[in-house]
């Protein structure tokens, strides 16, 4: 009953057009003076411990060193090594994109960011070389996801603050399943290319390939401090966190000079906004965690689902349905810091390994970025091609469809997962 009464308020409070992070608090706050005899104080203690981990820290830099590079000319460095490679092929450029943004999310760790800054450059490129606009926005818009599967991912880190599970271990299994998923929407757009003849790109010389990637070369080295820092030992992810965000200003400021001293100020200001409106979001999560808890109801959900002789595949298939209906609503963080802490009990318990719930989530977190109504990508590619979002829906599809396809592999093969982390030893 209690259940039902927390959700009810949620919903209500939601539908009113007011932001996830008040309506979560205030969902909190009147069911604890209400219905509940909780002490205030084990609630003031609840939140402190809840918020003060060490991974937390790695939010606001990751976003720092996303928005270093996003304001940095990274993003058209690596677009035009992705062209060399891959543009002669049919839909050479929508192929230049998905690598591209497979790239750039290996660095920035943020799905708008990645649409934003490939999208703003490759589109209009896309537009002059003679390919269709829905062509082009149904490829940054869905690539541009990959953006929170493929390492350093945000959505990651607050999946792990609100499961306690490894950070590193979460980053490490995201590797493959996201190759796996930039070859995946690369192969539809391969295909689509073909099929309607669309233009490609003359084939660049080995020596045209060597002078595009040297001169990206910096900002790929970022993948290679992030991942292999924490690979080696050599630093937790929360410094690497920290590490990426200073590489990324050095780069940005000294080495590329797109950016001067001066724009500084104003990507710090930016970053910081950002990280006190997720680390808000946290802290109202944190609670509202709290009450599911201190209610029962994720050990309920359990009970019942075993009970009734529900086993895993049916409980994945239940969580996928739910995930992506929340998708329809709320943004990827808001989703899995009220979700993550509800479900995760019961998987555990039905023996669902939390590193792959983890993927899992972050899989359906990148599907309900691409599909309405309130899908991100969908209205940052709005802005960007100037198309509507029933236009922009219409245009994802053949992408979409894919992705969906592949959630279902992910779902139910943990070994796409667990394989890399596992050889590391991580697991």
């Amino acid at each position: 009953m209690n259940a039902l009464v927390i959700f009810s308020l949620l919903a209500v409070l939601m539908l009113t057009g007011m932001p996830i992070s008040i309506s979560l608090g205030l969902t909190v706050l009147t069911f604890l003076f209400t219905m509940t005899q909780v002490p205030l104080e084990s609630v003031a203690l609840k939140l402190f411990t809840g918020i003060e981990k060490f991974e937390i820290m790695a939010i606001p830099f990751f976003i720092l060193a996303g928005n270093f590079l996003t304001h940095g000319g990274v993003a058209k460095r690596m677009i035009n090594f992705a062209t060399s490679m891959v543009g002669h092929w049919y839909g050479g450029l929508g192929l230049a994109g998905v690598l591209a943004c497979a790239l750039f999310a290996a660095v920035s760790g943020s799905s708008p960011a990645t649409v934003v800054a490939i999208g703003s450059i490759l589109l209009p490129a896309m537009v002059k070389a003679g390919f269709p606009n829905k062509f082009g926005a149904g490829v940054i818009a869905t690539s541009g996801a990959l953006g929170i599967l493929i390492p350093p991912s945000i959505v990651m880190v607050m999946y792990s603050v609100a499961t306690n599970t490894s950070v590193g271990a979460l980053f490490m299994a995201g590797v493959i399943p996201g190759l796996a998923l930039a070859a995946t929407l690369g192969g539809v757009t391969w295909y689509r290319a073909k099929k309607f003849d669309y233009p490609r790109q003359p084939k660049a010389t080995w020596g045209e390939r060597w002078i595009s990637f040297r001169k990206s070369a910096w900002g790929l080295l970022l993948i290679v401090v992030v991942m292999g820092g924490i690979y080696s030992g050599m630093f937790t992810p929360t410094e690497a966190a920290a590490m990426s965000a200073v590489y990324a200003f050095f780069v940005a400021v000294f080495i590329y000079k797109d950016m001067g001293l001066k724009d500084v100020p104003k990507v710090l200001l930016n970053s910081a906004n950002m990280s006190a409106m997720l680390l808000y979001i946290i802290t109202n999560a944190v609670l509202f965690s709290f009450i599911m808890t201190n209610e029962n109801i994720p050990q309920a959900l359990a009970d019942w689902m075993l009970g009734n002789g529900l086993g895993v595949i049916t409980f994945l298939l239940a969580v996928n349905v739910i995930l992506l209906l929340a998708g329809n609503f709320m943004e990827p963080s808001s989703i899995v810091l009220i979700f993550a802490p509800i479900l995760f009990p019961v998987a555990v318990q039905l023996g669902i390994h939390p590193v792959h719930f983890g993927i899992l989530m972050v899989v359906n977190m990148e599907v309900g970025m691409c599909h309405p109504p309130v899908g991100l990508n969908l209205y940052v590619a709005s802005g960007i091609t100037k198309m509507g979002i029933t236009e922009l829906t219409i245009a994802v599809w053949p992408w979409l469809l894919s992705m969906l396809g592949f959630l279902m592999v992910v779902t139910y093969w943990p070994g796409l997962s667990l394989w890399l982390p596992r050889y590391l030893g991580m697991l």
